[in-house]
């Protein structure tokens, strides 16, 4: 961990299992952070034999016969890749030195404000003239991005051997944590889809996560969250044990890609504002508790406070929303997720599914209900997992092998879980619904049966992206591609240079030609006022008090939302092209929303 400062005021974040699987090791040389998936244990083993190969790495397979082989694979492949990043850096510094044409190019990478832009730019401007200095200021100044990963706490299932249940440390999470933990890299770990009490409270086995009295840590800890409430809470929970958040990650709960978490009609732009109000307070409740754990474990006392970062993503798309985010929420970074999609130097993306998501139109895109969790899941039509799924469905074949099961975590049929994507679960599902086909009509027939079948195998489907770019081998059923952008990548029609995609984000080109793309928030409320239309018109349960209050305050939240940013748009010096039509759009959808009838 450096003190440096970051190169970039952008994060990649993590994008599926195996869309950013390698991105450090495509982008982390620039001062680029991206976020690896670390779940898929299998994956990181095979992506460690194919970078081994490809730099010349000594490689010893790590087989499921090895003891603790999970974390295993997991910590020997995050050493690798730090091992190539290394390389790679310094390697690019040594170009940095001796290439005028590298340095040009690498400084049009930066952000236009950037005190490491100025400083380069005054080696060009004097002609490099003194060789030695550049080397000393590269060294200086010049950072790496963070490799960081992620976890998905609730993809935390039990495993056995035989009969017998292992202990929770060799649950998936549990395994991957151990994995990140135990290897060389000193980053963040980026957790998401809510709290895991089991698995927080396992952070404290390891050293790494404390501070010593610098307030140094050699690994932290990133907290994905949709509102302020959940910060504190998780903050505080992790800080009575001695663990610092060291990130606040606020993702829109609708306007992003993969699992989609609605909150309850609040909308990013007021989530924000609270962030921004209560920063001090988060950042004071938590040092507190901090201090009195670390007092009780007997372990060093920072001598100053702890700092945090607040970031925030989803539906970024335009350099004004990115200053503007930075500017009028002081945030310290902003994540660009499925834009990179299209850029073959920074994800793994086989070259077919790229090519859909380039021609793909708002359309295109949508909430589904194929993942096993039972979350909304963006979607993209068209992928060729739809086509063997399908396929497998009108042959009465329908449902997975499911090879991995990191998702089989239904206790339905047995102790040990099974997952909802499986053929064996979808043909128990199946023959009970058969045994009630007389009994109710034709069209509630075909819905249950959609419902059963529907299901993907998200645990391959995500990963063979990566297998197909890198033409590894893939055994086994036939499952294709499954991809999970957020609806922003409508306005983005082509493949671009890592180069385009950065100035695009710093505003020295744009990349975007499409004028009718709505603003982020604009877009984000639209989503909201037609995720509640949609609920109400498929809820077919009893409508209960609670259910109707709990309507009612969505409504109410999106109405205060939109008061919200009506106010915003006449205090801000931003998007003044295009405030008019925001304020129209603003009452469009504040009538729409209430007009639905609860």
């Amino acid at each position: 961990m450096s003190n440096k400062k970051n190169s970039h005021s952008f994060h990649i974040p993590v994008m599926g299992l195996a869309f950013t699987i390698d991105s450090p090791i495509r982008v982390a040389h620039y001062g680029i952070s991206s976020t690896v998936s670390i779940i898929d244990d299998d994956l990181a083993e095979k992506m460690r034999a194919f970078y081994s190969e490809k730099f010349s790495i000594p490689y010893q397979e790590i087989t499921q016969k090895i003891q603790d082989y999970r974390a295993k694979r997991i910590t020997n492949y995050l050493n690798t890749m730090d091992s190539i990043v290394n390389e790679k850096f310094e390697n690019f510094k040594k170009e940095l030195a001796e290439s005028k044409t590298t340095l040009e190019n690498y400084i049009a990478l930066l952000p236009n404000k950037s005190d490491l832009k100025k400083g380069l730019q005054e080696f060009i401007d004097s002609g490099i003239s003194m060789k030695d200095t550049l080397i000393n200021y590269i060294e200086k100044n010049l950072s790496l991005g963070e490799i960081d990963v992620n976890i998905m706490t609730k993809v935390d299932k039990d495993n056995y051997e035989g009969d017998v249940q292992l202990p929770t440390e060799f649950n998936d999470a549990h395994a991957s944590l151990r994995g990140f933990a135990n290897s060389n890299l000193k980053s963040s770990v980026v957790l998401s889809a809510g709290m895991n009490p089991r698995l927080y409270s396992y952070f404290e086995s390891f050293p790494d996560f404390f501070p010593d009295e610098n307030g140094f840590l050699k690994k932290k800890i990133i907290l994905k969250v949709s509102d302020y409430r959940s910060a504190l809470i998780q903050g505080n929970f992790l800080a009575k044990k001695g663990l610092w958040v060291s990130e606040y990650r606020i993702e829109s709960g609708l306007n992003c890609g993969g699992h989609a978490f609605a909150t309850e009609g609040f909308l990013m732009g007021p989530i924000l504002q609270e962030f921004k109000e209560k920063r001090q307070e988060l950042l004071q409740s938590t040092h507190d508790l901090l201090i009195k754990a670390l007092t009780i474990k007997e372990l060093p006392l920072p001598e100053n406070s702890m700092p945090i970062k607040i970031s925030a993503q989803g539906g970024v798309g335009t350099a004004e929303e990115h200053n503007f985010l930075l500017e009028e929420y002081r945030l310290d970074s902003i994540g660009w997720g499925s834009p990179f999609l299209l850029v073959p130097e920074a994800t793994s993306v086989d070259a077919e599914t790229r090519k859909l998501l380039a021609n793909a139109k708002e359309d295109d895109f949508y909430l589904s209900n194929i993942s096993p969790l039972g979350v909304p899941f963006n979607s993209l039509k068209g992928v060729t997992n739809d086509f063997w799924k399908q396929k497998r469905i009108n042959e009465n074949k329908a449902g997975s092998s499911c090879p991995k099961k990191f998702l089989a975590l239904n206790k339905s049929y047995n102790k040990e879980g099974i997952c909802t994507a499986s053929k064996k679960y979808q043909d128990a599902e199946l023959e009970k619904l058969n045994q009630q086909k007389s009994e109710i009509s034709t069209s509630d027939f075909e819905i249950k049966q959609q419902k059963i079948t529907e299901k993907s195998c998200l645990c391959v489907g995500l990963a063979n992206a990566s297998y197909l770019e890198h033409e590894m081998p893939i055994k086994g059923q036939q499952q294709g591609v499954v991809i999970c952008p957020g609806p922003n990548l409508a306005y983005f029609d082509a493949e671009y240079s890592l180069k385009e995609m950065v100035q695009h984000i710093y505003g020295n080109a744009n990349v975007m030609l499409q004028e009718n793309r709505p603003n982020l928030f604009v877009k984000e409320l639209k989503m909201y006022v037609d995720y509640l239309k949609n609920e109400i018109r498929t809820f077919t349960d009893e409508k209960s008090a609670n259910q109707l209050k709990k309507w009612n305050t969505y409504k109410n939240n999106i109405n205060l939302g939109i008061e919200y940013y009506h106010n915003l748009l006449k205090n801000t010096a931003f998007f003044k092209n295009n405030q008019d039509t925001m304020h129209q759009q603003l009452d469009f959808y504040k009538a729409e929303i209430n007009a639905i009838n609860i």
